[in-house]
């Protein structure tokens, strides 16, 4: 049967319980990422059959498309427990140490953000790692002894929304990788409904699809929109869910018809309005939005790049027609072949 360590040894990633209650609880229960399910329920399955200890997983790929789920899934698929930690907490060794003595033999340990280990914390997870064992210094300057400690052998689950930063040495330790991308909005939809019904919710096809194309494609989003859909709803039409009440509610949020919010198109503005269409530097842009060029880089871009409503070019950021036409402004004559 799975267990789990004390909620006081993971405080900083509980989440709340009706978080807990909408995500999945079993793989199987999982909607879309059908690929990266297929491979790892081999490898859990195979695992299982030789009974030996899992490969060491690492699962990369925008927030909100199922990382921490699928981690959380594993141990109950194993019927192992589950440590969780996060790598910006593990500041020094001894930060990591009682997660790895504590780890019982099959057990799994979840690392979010990985990358974010320091280099000290990630040299000392090789050995752990490959030869489930830690070097332990006790002492300093030539009175120093080093103890060898052996440790039960375990499955470290790392998830990170920036693989690029991962050291190769720490990434060649994972004997599996996987990387999750977006759903579609059909899978989104029946996220929604399931959602829905956990929550008790009326749900109709048109009101889940409305959902699923404002939800950029994450299942968070989704599940986040869906909640706030029922505030509205219990507030302003007496519980009643319509897709007509669905797109009053995302617009009261801001949300328009691509899963765009308030901050994503004043970025769109400030680019056709205050630069012309572009192109622009970051910079440049962040200083006229009063904002931080890393929560463009990392928040906004992403999405409006996948959508085509802007490109970067070696001069800078530049909208697109596409962004244009969404804005409700005509492309300029010209622009489409002009990418320098």
């Amino acid at each position: 049967m799975t267990s789990f360590r004390e909620p006081s040894l993971q405080a900083a990633e509980e989440q709340p319980a009706e978080d807990r209650a909408l995500r999945p609880q079993r793989m199987s229960e999982m909607v879309g990422q059908r690929a990266v399910y297929e491979r790892l329920e081999i490898a859990i399955d195979a695992a299982r059959k030789r009974g030996e200890t899992l490969g060491h997983i690492l699962l990369d790929g925008p927030p909100g498309l199922g990382k921490t789920t699928f981690a959380t899934c594993i141990p109950r698929e194993l019927g192992t427990t589950l440590q969780i930690a996060s790598g910006a907490a593990l500041a020094a060794p001894k930060d990591l140490l009682p997660y790895l003595t504590n780890a019982a033999e099959g057990s799994v340990l979840f690392i979010d953000e990985i990358h974010r280990l320091p280099i000290a914390v990630e040299e000392f997870l090789y050995p752990a790692m490959e030869d489930f064992r830690i070097d332990i210094t006790l002492g300093d300057g030539v009175a120093a002894r080093t103890i060898n400690m052996p440790l039960r052998p375990f499955t470290l689950v790392g998830a990170t929304t920036r693989a690029g930063l991962i050291s190769a040495p720490l990434r060649d330790r994972f004997v599996i990788r996987e990387h999750l991308d977006y759903y579609s909005p059909a899978e989104l939809a029946e996220i929604v409904r399931r959602s829905a019904a956990k929550l008790q919710m009326p749900m109709d096809d048109a009101s889940a699809d409305e959902i699923a194309r404002r939800s950029r494609g994450t299942p968070r989003l989704a599940n986040n929109r869906l909640r706030w859909i029922r505030d509205f709803s219990t507030s302003r039409a007496g519980g009643a869910i319509d897709v007509e009440i669905a797109r009053s509610a995302l617009e009261m949020q801001g949300i328009d018809e691509l899963g765009l919010d308030g901050f994503d198109r004043k970025y769109l503005e400030t680019i056709q309005r205050v630069f012309a269409g572009g192109p622009v530097g970051i910079e440049a842009i962040a200083h006229t939005m009063s904002s931080a060029a890393d929560t463009l880089e990392d928040d906004v871009e992403p999405f409006l790049l996948r959508c085509e409503l802007v490109i970067r070019t070696p001069r800078g950021r530049r909208i697109t027609p596409k962004g244009e036409e969404h804005l409700g402004t005509p492309p300029q004559p010209g622009r489409q072949n002009t990418l320098f």
